[in-house]
């Protein structure tokens, strides 16, 4: 039962035993708590949460509901019914929004490998809104859900189990599933297309099966693409020859999570049948150490024709995402996304509550700053001056791969990837930052966030990208 900050008697009419419900939470109140759970006398022993809601930004109001939908599963409860008193309607329907979406969060099961038979609770199974008028639309406040649950998901799988070719496979599935075709650009084909960048990365995996998945969405034929989402999909990273420590290569399964946000978002938009047409791009490799693993001084040449002298084997996202984007930019959409758990840089300059945001559309920084504060997947922009450019200057290639130093080297990834985007072309790079946040982030439980599908929902808000974009020139 979810109550305004400061209810009057009025808030409780209607409620079981509402002179002692009212005590309970003022008594609650008072000892600086904003929930109280009780039990109602009747053979279930129903429980009843109540819950008082304080005016909030959308990610405060998200990590609310994170909380309140926690206690649900701390009482092991399979039905969880809502009820929204004393709140207007209009204030009502964000909360609604915020306590849904932690729900769906929290019902999600991620990935498990345990022999062991699974508890006999597994979250709740069925979320009931009482009182609600007018009738709401359940499948807008669920919007965004399904992505994410699909991002964490792909996100969470161990690195044997999503193989590059497991990972075609599932795409391939989605796809068929949600009006989109899918081809998938290998090796050999990349060589064709002089993609010298990806392969560098790829030349050190034991299994020749890396390669660029692409998924297309065509509301009507013959429809020229507005929309490209491009996915940074390192399915393990070792570091390559410059390997990394054990504690820094742990978690680097997790070094795909851009793909799977941008399938995640892929299927969010397919689903809602949106009248644009949009491609997707997922860049499946690993980076690991081998005799033929690429290495410091090589030099490669992109698909787009600049030459790339290679600094550190470690900054293999950039590589494998410049020649996609040129691949995604070849089709002339309007609006590139690229998303990419691509810099520890980032993480220490937002830590893991932000991601970082950079565009070579200046305008739109403040559509970008407010779709992150709607969603509550906040971001932070960061600059792109041309000056940034002196560290990566090279005395043999047209660019060198990163920076010698590593200090700034978020900002110096998005100046390399900008080349492999044409400038009439509006472009944002994601760098995931927030993609794991210890203890879960907003509505998610986990600390695998699939971060960026709400953002990006939120910043396309239904417009079509080419108007959009066209907005911000």
């Amino acid at each position: 039962v979810i109550l305004p900050a400061r209810p009057d008697k009025t808030a409780f009419r209607g409620l079981p035993r509402a002179a002692n419900l009212q005590g309970l939470l003022a008594r609650a109140v008072r000892g600086g708590e904003s929930k109280v759970t009780t039990h109602v006398e009747n053979k279930r022993g129903t429980a009843i949460t109540l819950a008082t809601l304080e005016p909030a930004g959308r990610h405060e109001t998200l990590t609310w509901a994170r909380r309140i939908i926690a206690e649900t599963v701390r009482l092991k409860a399979s039905k969880v019914g809502l009820l929204l008193t004393g709140i207007g309607s209009e204030a009502g329907e964000p909360v609604l929004t915020a306590l849904i979406r932690a729900a769906d969060a929290a019902a999600f099961r991620l990935p498990s490998f345990k022999s062991t038979k699974p508890p006999s609770y597994q979250g709740p199974k069925t979320l009931k809104l009482f009182g609600a008028k007018p009738r709401l639309p359940i499948k807008t406040l669920r919007r965004g859900n399904l992505g994410n649950n699909i991002a964490r998901w792909f996100t969470a799988l161990p690195p044997n189990k999503l193989t590059a070719a497991s990972y075609r496979a599932a795409a391939q599935a989605l796809a068929g599933e949600h009006s989109m075709s899918y081809e998938f650009i290998d090796t050999s084909r990349l060589k064709r297309l002089n993609a010298g960048a990806f392969l560098a990365v790829a030349q050190g995996n034991a299994m020749e099966d890396a390669g660029v998945i692409h998924l297309s969405y065509r509301p009507r034929k013959n429809l020229a693409p507005s929309l490209a989402l491009v996915g940074k999909g390192i399915l393990f990273d070792t570091g390559g020859t410059n390997l990394k420590p054990f504690k820094s290569m742990l978690d680097m399964h997790m070094d795909m999570q851009g793909s799977a946000v941008a399938l995640g978002t892929a299927v969010e938009l397919a689903a809602a049948k949106v009248p644009f047409a949009f491609d997707v791009w997922l860049a499946v490799t690993e980076n690991r150490i081998s005799a033929t693993a690429y290495k410091s001084q090589d030099v490669v040449v992109a698909a787009n024709g600049v030459s790339i002298q290679v600094i550190h084997t470690d900054a293999e996202g950039r590589m494998v995402l410049a020649d996609t984007l040129a691949l995604a930019a070849d089709k002339k959409p309007a609006l590139i996304l690229d998303y990419a758990t691509l810099t520890g840089t980032c993480v220490s300059a937002l830590t893991t509550r932000y991601s970082g945001v950079f565009t070579n559309r200046p305008a739109s920084i403040t559509s970008l700053v407010s779709a992150g504060a709607e969603s509550g997947e906040r971001v932070w922009p960061f600059p792109l001056d041309v000056d940034f450019d002196d560290p990566l200057k090279s005395e043999v290639a047209d660019v060198k791969q990163c920076a010698i130093e590593g200090s700034g080297d978020h900002i110096f990834a998005a100046r390399f990837l900008k080349r492999f985007v044409p400038d009439d072309i509006a472009w944002i790079h994601v760098d995931l930052s927030a993609g794991q946040h210890k203890g879960g982030l907003g509505a998610i439980p986990t600390e695998i966030t699939g971060f960026g599908v709400a953002f990006t929902l939120e910043l396309l808000a239904g417009d079509d990208p080419a108007a959009l974009a066209a907005s911000w020139s």
